[in-house]
């Protein structure tokens, strides 16, 4: 059965993927038609995750021989190449520099990277790459607040539009930024999702994106939303029985605690 519209909301990247991934397993479903997926809970605009939940999707991941988090959350955001305390063009320097190794690095990326096309976009046929990242912080910096400016674009149609049967690049199609008085807002949107594959990498690499962008524009991120136009697992349900009965601890002790029992009599 494909269930939707299904929305769940995490104070954490952690728990709002595992809320996700509960939804999905949960008896009957195959698939989630939309999957909205919300993380809040960013203390002075830090992204915060849950270091066992952390674990276990990277051990999860190992064992289907599949890509750790952290390599799926660079595609959006790479972290490691940031320093907050530096001009921000440091980053894109170093990404554009990197670019040719991280294309060879995985052939996943053969068809692109998500920061690449945001950064250094270039349409079939356009001659300057546009740097659709920058543009943001640029128009908020100089005074125009027109919230339709500040998004970025992912698929192309002159290259992404085929009819390959299998493709797997670009799931993510835009990001948009939405300030909200001295806070930011950012919501991604995805055609498809795979939920146990990059589900969890998706969600870090957007929060992380919007860490940077509200550093750069002068405010803070209090919220990441992720659309999902159709959510899927992505491997069989019996494979992560572990893993499920490992989040289901995560948000019912650590998040969501039980309510308290009435022993009078």
């Amino acid at each position: 059965m494909i269930r939707g519209p299904v929305c769940v909301e995490g104070r954490n990247v952690s728990h709002a993927w595992a809320l996700a991934v509960l939804e999905l397993v949960s008896r009957g479903t195959q698939a989630i038609a939309p999957l909205v997926v919300t993380v809040t809970g960013f203390p002075d605009g830090v992204v915060m995750e849950d270091a066992g939940v952390r674990c276990a999707i990277d051990r999860a991941l190992l064992a289907e021989e599949m890509r750790p988090v952290r390599t799926v959350a660079n595609t959006i955001f790479p972290k490691s190449m940031w320093n907050p305390a530096t001009e921000r063009h440091r980053l894109y320097e170093r990404y554009s520099r990197a670019l040719p190794r991280i294309l060879r690095s995985d052939t996943a990326n053969r068809y692109g990277v998500y920061f690449q096309r945001m950064i250094a976009y270039r349409p079939e046929g356009a001659e300057d790459p546009v740097n659709q990242l920058e543009h943001v912080i640029t128009t908020w910096a100089g005074g125009n607040h027109r919230r339709s400016a500040l998004q970025v674009i992912v698929f192309d149609p002159t290259r992404d539009h085929s009819d390959q049967r299998q493709r797997g690049f670009p799931c993510l199609h835009q990001v948009s930024f939405t300030p909200v008085m001295d806070t930011l807002v950012v919501t991604g949107f995805y055609g498809t999702q795979y939920l146990f594959e990059r589900g969890y990498g998706n969600y870090l690499g957007l929060c992380e994106l919007g860490q940077f962008a509200a550093q750069e524009m002068g405010l803070r991120l209090v919220r990441m939303t992720c659309v999902a136009g159709f959510a899927e697992l992505g491997i069989p349900k019996g494979n992560c029985d572990d893993l499920v009965a490992e989040l289901q601890a995560a948000v019912q002790v650590r998040h969501y605690p039980a309510p308290a029992v009435n022993t009078e009599e």
